[in-house]
Order: C-alpha cells, then sequence, then structure tokens
C-alpha cells in the first residue's frame, strides 16, 4: 500500500501532524500509521558545503586564496543533525512512499530547508505541500485537505537557493578578507554590516548634536491655561526677540474668546501585531530581549498552540479568514477580557480596512489567536504576558472605534492668538478594554466673545534634544524600515525595503542583533546600545556597499521577482560573483591599519603574545589577540542566579582559583559559599534561582567550549542566512 510520507519543520510540530492524521506508531525520528509516515527536520538539516570541502586548502585561511568562487555549490549534511538526516533519507527510499509531503514552514526559507534534504537524498518523487499558518488540529486538517502541488513553489525555491548562495559568496569571502587582512577575527554581510552602520550613525548625530534653545508663550487664566501661535500656526520660535515683543504687546490685557470649534473625532485601534512590532513593544514594556519575545512566541505557537505563525511581517488578516474570527473569540476565558469577546460576538464582526486586507498579506498573516483557549493557569507569567498582548490586540481591532469630541478655544489678545484644546469622550469602544487610558480633558464652557481676566503671561523656553540611543526595541523596528537611513539613494529601493520588511526577516534580526553583541560590535550601556572600537573600524575597512541597507534592497527587488517567475536566479548569482571579486581587490589594496583598543599587558600563557579584554553582552573574557592560537579565559559573566538583598542578576567573577559572585548593590559571596548556603535553604526558598542558574552556566560552558577559537568564532559570527 502506497504511503505519505510528511517533513516537518521540528519534531514538536511533526508530532502534532501525525496526531491530528492518526499517526500513532512511534519510531526513531518519525511516526507512522494510517497510511501517513511523519518525520522531521531540527531547522536545517543540509547545508552548503564549507570552503575546504572544494579545496583542503581553503581549510586554512589565507588572502592570496580569495576570493573563493564555486562554479557550482555543494551540499552537505549538518554533523550534529546527520542521525535524524539518515532517517529522512531512509525514509524518502522506502518503496511503499509514493509521495512526500513539504510541511516545514510555509515561507522561503521553510521551502529551502525540505527542498536540500530531497536534493541532497536525490527524491524525484511527488511532492506536495501544506501551507498553514497554524498548528491547531482544524488548521492541520484542512491543511491536509488542501494540499498544493510542490511544482507551484519551484520559483519560491529557487529565490531560497539564489539568496542562500548570495549570501554564501559574498560573505564567506568578505569575512575572511578582512579577518586575514587586518588580523583579527571581523564578520562582514549585507544584513548586519548596515545594522551596525545604523547604530554608529545615531550615536554620531548624538555626539554631534547641538541643543537649540527655543521661546514660547503662555496665558494663565483662573481656568484654563492657552498656548500662543504665531502666523504660522507654530507655538514655538527660536528668536527670543519675538517672542518678547508679543509677551510686550500683550501684557496687562484681557483675551477675547474668538472661536470655540467642536469636532468629533474616530480613532481606530493600533494594527494587529507581527513579529516586530510585538518584539519592539515587549521590550518598552516588560524588558524582554527581542530573542526572548521570540522564544516565547514559539512555545505559544507550537507547544500551547493558542497563537498562529510568529515570524510574519503583515498587520493584516485576509478576507477568508472572518468567518474563522468568532470562533477564535469563544476561546477568551479570562474574565477581564471575557466581557468584551461576548460582546463582539453578539454584535457581530464587521472587517474594516484596518485589519483586513488580502493585498498586505504575503505569506503569513497577522498574530492573532488560534481555535485554542488558554487558562491563565496553563503557561507561565512570560507567556501569558506575551499572550495578553496579543489578545488585547486582536479585541481591540473588533471592537468599535473610540469616539470623542476635540474642543478648539481660540482667543485673543492685541491681534495674537492663543489656543487651548479640550477632550471629551462619547464612546470608548476599544479604549474600555483593560489597561487602556482614554484620553479626557473637558474644557470649562466658554461663549464667543466673552472677556477672559485677569491674565497671566509667561515666556516659556525649551532646549531641542538630541535623538535617542537604539535599545534592542527601537533597532529591531530601524531594521524594519531602515529607508531613512538612505539618505540619497533612488526612491524606489527605499520603497522595496519598506514593502519587503527592510532589513533581515522578523525571524532573524533578534539573532543579528545578538550576533553583533557576540561578535564584539556593539555594546550596551544600561539600555543603550552603541558601538564598539571595534565596530568602528570594521566600518572603516567594510566595502562601503555592504554598509548601506541598499544592497538588501536590491537583493529583495529582484528576489521577489525571482519568486514570481519574473527574472532568474542563475542572472542573479552571476551578478554577485562579479560584485565578489570586485570586493575582494578592494580589501586586498586598502592600506588602513587596524588597532585593538583593548590590547591588555597580560601575555597570553599559550603563545606568549599579548591579551585582549573582551567584553560582550553577558560579561568579559581575555582572549589572545593571535586568532590562531585560541586562548580564551572567562573573567566575569552576568548569570541567572539572583542577590539575596536586592534580588537583580549578579556576576560571576573569576579569581584564581575563586569565584566570586557580585552585585551591583554591593553583595558579594564566594561562589563555594553561596552553593552551600543554596543547599541549606533547599525548598525554603530561593533554590528555584539557583537550579536555573546552574543549568544556564552548564549551557555557557558548552558553548564557550565550542567557541573558544576565535578563528572558528569569526565564521560562526557570519550571517549566513541573511
Amino acid at each position: 500500500m502506497s504511503k505519505q510520507l510528511i517533513i516537518a519543520e521540528k519534531p514538536s510540530v511533526g508530532k502534532e501532524i501525525a496526531r491530528v492524521l492518526g499517526a500513532t506508531s512511534s519510531r526513531d525520528g518519525f511516526i507512522e500509521g494510517n497510511n501517513k509516515i511523519v518525520t522531521w527536520a531540527y531547522g536545517h538539516l543540509v547545508t552548503h558545503a564549507g570552503p575546504d570541502e572544494y579545496d583542503k586548502k581553503y581549510a586554512d585561511w589565507h588572502l592570496d586564496d580569495l576570493p573563493i568562487i564555486p562554479e557550482h555549490m555543494k551540499l552537505t549534511v549538518i554533523r550534529q543533525t546527520s542521525k535524524q538526516y539518515k532517517t529522512v533519507k531512509k525514509l524518502l527510499e522506502r518503496g511503499d512512499v509514493t509521495e512526500v509531503v513539504i510541511a516545514t514552514d510555509a515561507g522561503r526559507e521553510g521551502e529551502l530547508v525540505a527542498r536540500w534534504i530531497l536534493e541532497k537524498a536525490g527524491c524525484r518523487k511527488t511532492i506536495k505541500r501544506l501551507w498553514i499558518s497554524s498548528v491547531t488540529d482544524k488548521a492541520i486538517r484542512d491543511g491536509f485537505n488542501h494540499l498544493k502541488p510542490g511544482k507551484d513553489y519551484e520559483n519560491l525555491y529557487k529565490a531560497a537557493v539564489a539568496r542562500a548562495e548570495g549570501d554564501w559568496i559574498v560573505g564567506i569571502n568578505a569575512t575572511r578578507a578582512l579577518t586575514t587582512k587586518f588580523g583579527t577575527p571581523l564578520s562582514c554581510g549585507r544584513v548586519q554590516t548596515p545594522t551596525l552602520d545604523m547604530v554608529k550613525t545615531r550615536e554620531d548625530q548624538i555626539r554631534k548634536f547641538v541643543p537649540k534653545t527655543f521661546y514660547g508663550l503662555q496665558a494663565t487664566t483662573s481656568e484654563l491655561n492657552f498656548t500662543w501661535k504665531n502666523k504660522a500656526n507654530q507655538t514655538q520660535s527660536f528668536e527670543k526677540s519675538d517672542v518678547d515683543k508679543v509677551y510686550q504687546a500683550v501684557e496687562g490685557k484681557p483675551l477675547v474668546v474668538t472661536s470655540i470649534k467642536e469636532s468629533i473625532k474616530k480613532e481606530y485601534a493600533p494594527k494587529l501585531y507581527d513579529l516586530t512590532t510585538l518584539q519592539k513593544e515587549a521590550f518598552d514594556r516588560y524588558g524582554y530581549s527581542p530573542k526572548k519575545t521570540l522564544s516565547i512566541m514559539q512555545s505559544l505557537y507550537e507547544k500551547h498552540k493558542v497563537l498562529t505563525y510568529p515570524r510574519t511581517d503583515s498587520n493584516y488578516l485576509t478576507s477568508d479568514m472572518v468567518g474563522t474570527l468568532t470562533e477564535r473569540l469563544r476561546t477568551v476565558s479570562d474574565p477581564e477580557y471575557r466581557p468584551f469577546a461576548n460582546q463582539i460576538i453578539k454584535e457581530g464582526i464587521k472587517a474594516g480596512k484596518h485589519f483586513v486586507d488580502d493585498a498586505k498579506v504575503s505569506d503569513h498573516h497577522a498574530i492573532i489567536l488560534t481555535e485554542e483557549a488558554l487558562p491563565k493557569n496553563g503557561v507561565d507569567r512570560e507567556e501569558w504576558t506575551i499572550y495578553e498582548m496579543v489578545l488585547v490586540r486582536f479585541l481591540s481591532v473588533l471592537l468599535p472605534a473610540c469616539e470623542s469630541a476635540e474642543t478648539l478655544i481660540t482667543v485673543s489678545a492685541s491681534g495674537e492668538e492663543f489656543t487651548a484644546k479640550g477632550t471629551r469622550n462619547i464612546k470608548l469602544g476599544f479604549k474600555a478594554l483593560p489597561g487602556m487610558k482614554p484620553k479626557n480633558h473637558e474644557l470649562p464652557k466658554f461663549e464667543k466673545g466673552h472677556v477672559v481676566e485677569p491674565v497671566n503671561y509667561k515666556v516659556t523656553s525649551g532646549q531641542t534634544s538630541a535623538p535617542k540611543h537604539f535599545n534592542e526595541g527601537s533597532l529591531l523596528a530601524a531594521m524594519e524600515n531602515p529607508a531613512k537611513f538612505m539618505a540619497g539613494e533612488d526612491e524606489s529601493l527605499k520603497h522595496v525595503l519598506t514593502e519587503t520588511g527592510g532589513l533581515g526577516t522578523v525571524a532573524t534580526r533578534a539573532d543579528i542583533i545578538e550576533k553583533l553583541f557576540n561578535s564584539q560590535l556593539i555594546k550596551k550601556s544600561g539600555n543603550n546600545i552603541t558601538v564598539t572600537s571595534k565596530g568602528r573600524q570594521l566600518l572603516d575597512v567594510a566595502p562601503s556597499d555592504l554598509k548601506s541597507p541598499k544592497l538588501t534592497a536590491e537583493w529583495e527587488l529582484t528576489l521577489e521577482k525571482i519568486a514570481k517567475g519574473k527574472s532568474s536566479s542563475t542572472a542573479f548569482v552571476g551578478e554577485l560573483k562579479a560584485y565578489t571579486r570586485k570586493v575582494i581587490n578592494d580589501i586586498k589594496g586598502s592600506t588602513t591599519e587596524f588597532k585593538h583598543d583593548n590590547l591588555t599587558n597580560t601575555p597570553c600563557p599559550d603563545c606568549g603574545k599579548k591579551l585582549l579584554n573582551v567584553e560582550t553582552k553577558n560579561g568579559k573574557s581575555l582572549v589572545c589577540s593571535d586568532r590562531e592560537c585560541g586562548y580564551r579565559k572567562n573573567m566575569e559573566r552576568t548569570t541567572n542566579a539572583r542577590c539575596p538583598e536586592c534580588k537583580k542578576k549578579m556576576v560571576l567573577r573569576a579569581a584564581g582559583d575563586d569565584k566570586m559572585f557580585v552585585c551591583k548593590c554591593g553583595f558579594r559571596e564566594k561562589l563555594s559559599v553561596f552553593e552551600k548556603k543554596k543547599k541549606e535553604l533547599g525548598n525554603k526558598g530561593g533554590k528555584r534561582d539557583y537550579v536555573e542558574y546552574q543549568k544556564k552556566q552548564a549551557e555557557i560552558d558548552a558553548k564557550k567550549a565550542a567557541e573558544s577559537n576565535p578563528f572558528a568564532k569569526a565564521l560562526a559570527g557570519l550571517n549566513l542566512k541573511e
């Protein structure tokens, strides 16, 4: 009997698909039953081969060997997950398997995950495609009832391959060239380098900023404060003499009401969440890093199945989804929000252009609730926090707009106008939801011609503010919309970046920011992100094209055409090869010198060369300045262990054979003493933090062991997905 082989992107999704389809016999790496075989990848199982797989000489990095441009790109099985690849390959080769269903994430990268496995395995069997945006039972059943031919996604696959080949050719060569030319690990890519340049640009703007003083005029009465506005309808002026003249003209004069205007305003709810907007707001409200928010979203999507696919760049729903919204509203059980869901169901859903627009949904719609309920006690606090954000936004767009009456009172003295604004709520609409803060500033009753006195006139002043440093939330937003950093570029390219979601993808931006931290190209001061000396020097030596979002805009424009069958992937890769040759020649000809500002006088115990004091997002290390030596010693690291006094995370410092916890509040304690106290406390309190610390520390130590060679780290820092 013929069987259908289904390939999911990860085990959790594969197991859900198997359960829904009635496959119950679990094996090593797959589940079988009901004429279905469900297996999975772990993200990518297959990737592009490294340079040394084309020629052994590339195992060592030499500037003279560059550029490395293979005539045909090879695929290789990722060693860490090779066992699962072999399992999938054997399943593909089974005689009873006649059809393969690609059930990886519905998007360009998900297509690549599955297609590379099929290509490496030499599979030529019939291919179908499952394209769904949530993993609820209903979505899975509906998706399998409407499987699409694999050939419909051939062009999407070609675009994915073109992107991957381009990033390999440009990224591998630029990183090797910069690293070998300047003698230090320097990774460079079309997404991470423009992101770094945006941080530097903002920092330069702040450094060069000169504040300017502005002036205004306030008229205070017993009932209300009025603000002066000039003939150009501006309330501020940089010319104090102009404001002083107005002050002298009105001083001691009464105000006469010349106009009272009332207008009805409608305020619609903010757009539904895409991932970047959600990550930004979670950082602003709760301090969650973008990576943490994505991790929580994945759990709510895969484990709890209460939210739709998180890696989306759309804020809209498609028209065919409107009929499913009532069922999703019925899952709302929290007593704070249940009455609002009932109200929407009772009054009927009114689909509007502010949240339903087929033209503004590409691969995936906005993040909303699924048809699965979520009890508040069924998740941890952080999961509920993110779920609640999506829940409130979902309810908001389905509730009526907030209606208010805005009153503008204009008064006059000696021909100079002053105004005051007030707001009176008529209908709260979505702003009746918990946590909303509707404006309601009603003005006293005035009539036209009314004389107001006495009046106290006062000249006010203030200063213009410098731009703010980026934080992890605002940097995400800048990556999504980098057009403002493309001064002088063609408007069509800016438009493309806006339409295609900017730098990186919603799924990779958080990782890109983490890589910039881990490569010591950026650092944090409080929540502010600044460029390190290493980062500035990298930008000095990096090819100019790689510092601008323009390159990504041009790529995405072409990749979009390839995905639609309107452009050739072969021609695209050919152009990138020519571009790479130019980049390498430019780097080879550079006369710039790289200077380590973090060089210490401490000799490396292995080779004798001086050590570098390396500061990362979570700690400090001493690293040998010779990248081929590989010596590294961790000096301090921020842990998850909480200070017994102020409850903040503590730093673990290495001091000889002793390790010591240190907190900003002044608390200090040896690790050995801390461990002893935790064991004595047992379940009396505080043990959870310590267990978490041990777990995290083990992960950190394992990671550090794998990354102990800075030479290897340079390549690890290269973003081959973007």
